[in-house]
């Protein structure tokens, strides 16, 4: 709703709308069922052609994209870090946003890109005297070490956090960044991440093969049919 509603200013921001990537990826969907399943209805060659063909290069470009983040690390680590940064400046700006990077934040025990001094990139959080704003030298709720004991959130319990000694932040918030607590995640569960792609990678050559094969089949009977 808020994209629909307002273009202008979701293109106007640093970081990145979630819902922009959902109807991004609900739009490439559609188009390729709506191709695969009128196409093998209709037994449309051109239709299957392009289902076909869209399913090879979104396989191809997953594992190029794989191929790339292995061999330039760095040159990744750098982006998501710019990213992740970008993203922390429009942290009050996008309801959507704010709410993926608290979740983040919450999941993997991190408090910004590097450490919880990224939240200076943040027009509200940041520690200049310039700032008047009551979050001003602090840190979202969900870089908060949660208390077991308390039911209700506390989304003050970031305020004022940075204004104390740095010994001080290990009691009170969590001091790893996200891109370290991201890193660490990936080794341990690398047999996870290496099933899933191997999962996906066997269905989308399961949907090339059904639709060369429809493909073959619908020639055939063309090619028969012209005798």
């Amino acid at each position: 709703q808020g994209v629909l509603s307002d273009l202008t200013k979701v293109t106007g921001l640093h970081g990145l709308d979630p819902v922009v990537l959902v109807l991004v990826v609900g739009i490439v969907m559609f188009t390729l069922g709506f191709a695969g399943c009128v196409g093998a209805l209709r037994e449309n060659i051109c239709l299957l052609k392009f289902f076909c063909g869209a399913i090879v290069f979104i396989f191809l470009l997953e594992l190029a994209v794989a191929v790339l983040a292995f061999l330039f690390q760095d040159w990744v680590r750098d982006r998501v870090k710019e990213f992740f940064e970008n993203n922390i400046k429009s942290y009050r700006d996008d309801i959507d946003l704010q709410n993926l990077i608290d979740s983040l934040q919450k999941i993997n025990h991190c408090c910004g890109a590097q450490g919880p001094d990224d939240w200076d990139f943040n027009i509200y959080f940041n520690c200049s005297s310039e700032s008047k704003s009551r979050e001003k030298c602090g840190v979202p709720f969900s870089c908060c070490i949660p208390d077991p004991a308390q039911k209700v959130v506390n989304t003050q319990c970031g305020y004022d956090v940075r204004k104390k000694s740095k010994s001080q932040w290990d009691d009170q918030i969590f001091v790893k960044g996200c891109i370290l607590a991201l890193e660490a995640w990936l080794p341990r569960n690398i047999y996870i991440v290496a099933g899933v792609f191997i999962a996906i990678s066997l269905l989308q050559i399961f949907g090339i093969f059904l639709a060369r094969t429809l493909i073959s089949d619908i020639e055939a009977v063309k090619a028969g049919n012209a005798f």
